[in-house]
This record gives C-alpha cells, structure tokens and sequence, in this order.
C-alpha cells in the first residue's frame, strides 16, 4: 500500500493530518511508511494534481477527491466531515475507509 500525504509549507493543518493518518494506520493494523511530499509551487501543484493542503493519498488516490473542476494550487484545503462540519483535516472515517478498501 502507497500511502502519500501532500502538504504545503504555508498551511498549519499538515501535522495534524499525518498525527490523525498515522493514527489510522496504527489502528487498522496497516504497516505503511506514509511519504510526505512538500509541494513548493503552483507548477508542482498543477503537476501532482494537489487541491490544497494537506492531502492524504491511498494508492494514488485521495481519499477525499475534489470537485470537479477545483484547482490546483498551493492552498490550504477544507473539508466537510460527515457530521456536516468544516475541518482543515479530512474526516477520520473517510480515511478509515479509504486505508481499509486499499487493505
């Protein structure tokens, strides 16, 4: 299993997101190094397809995928969590979801 966490420097959600990742990982029993990959531009944005930061891949794909038509570029994202909140992190379920369909 691939696991990536992209992040920007210039967003302060990124730790959080990998503490809530590694966490997830731990629990489900999944041994996976997660690779963080520091995006340092809009080209490199556009290049790996990243909609803001922090976001958590599983095999090459989000585990929040973004809307059609969302760019790409060197943001903080924001997600809704299932309870219908705003998070600067992805809901810790979709990403238990996402880590136990790649398992």
């Amino acid at each position: 299993m691939t696991v990536e966490l992209l992040w920007w420097d210039g967003c302060p959600s990124h730790p959080e997101a990998l503490a809530g990742l590694e966490g997830i990982l731990r629990e489900e029993g999944v041994e996976a190094e997660v690779q963080r990959i520091e995006i340092r531009d809009d080209e490199q944005a556009r290049r790996e397809r990243f909609p803001g930061s922090p976001t958590i891949r599983i095999d090459g794909r989000d585990v929040v995928p973004p809307g059609d038509g969302e760019p790409f570029s060197l943001t903080c994202r924001v997600y809704r969590t299932r309870d219908g909140r705003i998070s600067p992190t992805p809901d810790p379920e979709d990403v238990r979801d996402a880590v136990r369909r790649a398992a």
